[in-house]
Order: structure tokens, then C-alpha cells, then sequence
């Protein structure tokens, strides 16, 4: 497995933003309902994306050539990480959020993360421990529930 990851730049938002939208799509409705999941997705809106890539905390993944994977480290805080379904389950994950904690850490004695359902059990095996549980209300009704869960470095 070859990866680079590297900060990305506003020629990148378009890869951050098809990473992030294509895996929202594509795994979150297995783990939640229909509001959620367009909630989720709104959430991770272009201006947000573009907010981050400004302030120089979005880093993306290339793998065989081709960007398969975005993190963003905001202070101590691990966001949007995503790596598009055709990549998962071949490290690449792993190596965002070994790169992202090895980032925090050398300012941080805590990263901190929102694990939606489909990421907790990862977290759970990093050693990462629940500390808060929340629940949002969507515009429909249904609920985006997710536990803010943190790792002592």
C-alpha cells in the first residue's frame, strides 16, 4: 500500500468534497434514516469545506494515484474523515487517523472525534473512550445520534 497524505488546497475541494459526499451516500444509510443521512450530508456543506481548506486543516489521501481519502485536524478535534467506499478495508483509514493523531499530539495531550455509528467500533479498538452521547433532531423528525468520544495521548 503506497499513501500520501498532504494538506489540501482549494484546487483539492472538489476531490474533498466528492470523498466526503460519495461516502456519506454510500455507507451512512445503512447505519441511519433518511433524515440523518441528508442532515449528515448538509452538515459537510461546500462552505464548510472550503472554510477548512482555508484555514489549512484538510489533509487528503492519494492512494495507486488517486485522492481515496480527506481528514480534517481542527485544535485537538479529528473531522471529516472519509475514505471513498472503493478504498475501505485497506488501511487507508488507519493511515488518516494514525497521521491525524500523530498531528495532535504533537501539541495536544487529547484528541477528541464525533464518531457517527458506522466509525465507533474503529474508535473503540484505538483505544478511544466514550465521554458524551448526543442526539440531533432533523428537519423531518428522524435523529442523527452520534457520541463525542476521546483518546488520552
Amino acid at each position: 500500500m503506497t499513501n500520501n497524505i498532504r494538506p489540501a488546497d482549494m484546487n483539492d475541494f472538489e476531490e474533498v468534497r466528492d470523498i466526503t459526499q460519495t461516502t456519506i451516500r454510500a455507507v451512512y444509510p445503512n447505519y441511519y434514516p433518511e433524515g440523518a443521512v441528508e442532515f449528515f450530508s448538509a452538515y459537510h456543506s461546500d462552505e464548510r469545506i472550503r472554510e477548512d481548506i482555508k484555514k489549512g486543516c484538510v489533509y487528503l489521501l492519494e492512494a495507486e494515484g488517486v485522492a481515496a481519502g480527506t481528514v480534517t485536524v481542527a485544535g485537538n478535534e479529528i473531522n471529516r474523515l472519509f475514505v471513498l467506499p472503493s478504498y475501505q478495508h485497506k488501511g487507508y483509514g488507519r493511515a488518516l487517523m494514525d497521521f491525524a493523531e500523530k498531528k495532535i499530539a504533537s501539541a495536544y495531550d487529547a484528541v477528541v472525534i464525533d464518531a457517527s455509528l458506522p466509525a465507533k467500533s474503529i474508535y473503540l479498538k484505538r483505544g478511544y473512550k466514550e465521554i458524551e452521547y448526543n442526539k440531533i433532531k432533523t428537519s423531518n423528525g428522524d435523529y442523527l445520534c452520534y457520541d463525542v468520544m476521546r483518546l488520552d495521548l
